[in-house]
């Protein structure tokens, strides 16, 4: 079975992360101040959550979204779906989301979705991604991710370096699956603050550590 399979399965692992992140990218869009919203999925799969969430919200034609991702497979599925829903405003590029230039065109972004991402890249890259959020984000943006809380739980440390880089937690949410999956929520308080990293790194943010740079596992 392919990973993301799990999705239609609603007793899953992927299946109860997925609604938690549905409903606080539902809230975090909600609670965008009046105007365009900029929402930026890296390593967005097959575009379950942003897809599943616009059609029905009431701020819809206020998002305009970029997915991006790199199996050319999923992001063929998230095109069908985003037209089935008749959502033009939603775009899904087929490139490296490790590499800023495949969607400096989109930032800053409103809402930043790091799903998929943490469970499967070294401690340090996960660091490294944490402290040039500050840079992908407009002051005030929400950022979604995810990373299973299997021992030794990194997330505590995730936790603290969003604090470090200028965010203030929204949420965590601990899902009480075999996978002890999470889902943290947080909200850039001041644009303008010290972060350990001030800068974009100069390289990758991250490296799959299976190489293909697609997600296996939450």
């Amino acid at each position: 079975m392919k990973w993301h399979q799990g999705y239609d399965d609603p007793s899953s692992s992927l299946s109860s992360r997925l609604e938690c992140v549905k409903l606080r990218l539902g809230e975090a869009i909600g609670g965008c101040p009046p105007g365009p919203v900029r929402l930026l999925s890296l390593c967005a799969g097959q575009g379950r959550d942003v897809i599943g969430v616009l059609p029905g919200h009431r701020r819809r034609d206020d998002v305009r979204a970029l997915l991006v991702e790199y199996d050319g497979r999923n992001a063929e599925f998230a095109r069908r779906r985003a037209a089935e829903a008749d959502l033009a405003q939603v775009r899904i590029r087929q490139a490296d989301a490790s590499q800023v230039g495949s969607f400096e065109d989109a930032l800053p972004a409103d809402v930043l979705l790091l799903c998929g991402i943490f469970g499967n890249i070294s401690d340090s890259d996960i660091r490294r991604t944490v402290y040039a959020a500050p840079t992908l984000c407009a002051p005030g943006a929400t950022v979604i991710w995810t990373r299973h809380r299997r021992p030794p739980d990194l997330t505590p440390a995730i936790r603290e370096w969003f604090a470090e880089s200028g965010f203030t937690e929204v949420a965590f949410d601990e899902l009480n699956t075999g996978r002890m999956v999470s889902v943290g929520t947080h909200r850039l308080a001041d644009a303008q603050g010290d972060p350990k990293e001030a800068a974009l790194p100069a390289g990758p943010l991250f490296t799959f550590r299976d190489g293909d740079g697609q997600p296996r596992q939450p």
